[in-house]
């Protein structure tokens, strides 16, 4: 473990974590997986879908989980970023439209690029997601139906070669794709040394919780999506 090429622990919940793993090790990197969450279908039957006129996913886990639910591909699916719009696309929905940014930002785009007759929507997503999406929809003049079909849970433990790495007392980065990842990181790593730990989050609300700890850096990426998440990484290790 250099310094200047330390181990990049990667806490996103599977299957997007060993996405991510790839993508470090293309870039030459030590990536050491240790999900902080582990994502559960919540058993949420899928409604009558004749009434809708389209599908909202907010990640690409809402996608899977949709997929695995229901055999329905022909509604209009209504994605947050690029992520979410190639695992639908690899699911065979069709049509499929791409937003980029968060949930207002989808909010802004269905509302004016909206040319469906049923103004009925389906939002597929996790359990613990806010209600901000579904608000700005209504205030658009849409009905929002929200599916919870699956929920994130906070691991057992992390796992040996991460606790290695941090416990090492060498430099160590942190990734973080959420703020509820952030906040079960925290939980798992109580009573761990975190000062020469540096944290690379996908934006700046993922990162909050981390601010009011000791670190040896917390980052976000200037775009709330896996490429930007790659340059704000790129960026740490080049001014390491």
């Amino acid at each position: 473990m250099s310094e200047t090429r330390p181990p990049v622990i990667v806490t996103r919940a599977e299957p997007g974590g060993s996405q991510t793993a790839e993508r470090l090790e293309a870039m030459g990197l030590t990536p050491l997986l240790s999900p902080a969450l582990e994502l559960a279908a919540r058993g949420e039957a899928v409604p009558d879908l004749s009434g809708f006129g389209g599908l909202v996913f907010t990640s690409a886990n809402g996608v899977r989980f949709f997929a695995e639910a229901s055999d329905a591909r022909t509604l209009p699916a209504w994605c947050v970023g690029p992520a979410t719009a190639s695992e639908a696309l690899r699911e065979g929905f069709s049509p499929v439209h791409e937003s980029s940014g968060n949930a207002h930002d989808l909010a802004h785009y269905i509302a004016h690029h909206w040319s469906g007759e049923s103004r009925s929507l389906l939002h597929i997503a996790n359990a613990a997601a806010k209600g901000d999406l579904k608000k700005a929809l209504e205030e658009a003049g849409f009905t929002v139906t929200f599916l919870p079909l699956y929920e994130a849970r906070r691991a057992g433990s992390l796992n040996e070669e991460a606790l290695g790495a941090i416990r090492s007392g060498t430099r160590t980065i942190v990734l973080i794709h959420s703020r509820k990842g952030a906040e079960a990181f925290l939980a798992l790593a109580n009573g761990l040394n975190l000062t020469k730990t540096e944290f690379v989050a996908i934006s700046s609300q993922a990162a909050a919780p981390l601010e009011t700890i000791a670190t040896g850096g917390v980052y976000a990426a200037g775009h709330p999506d896996e490429d930007h998440l790659m340059a704000c990484l790129e960026g740490v290790l080049a001014n390491g």
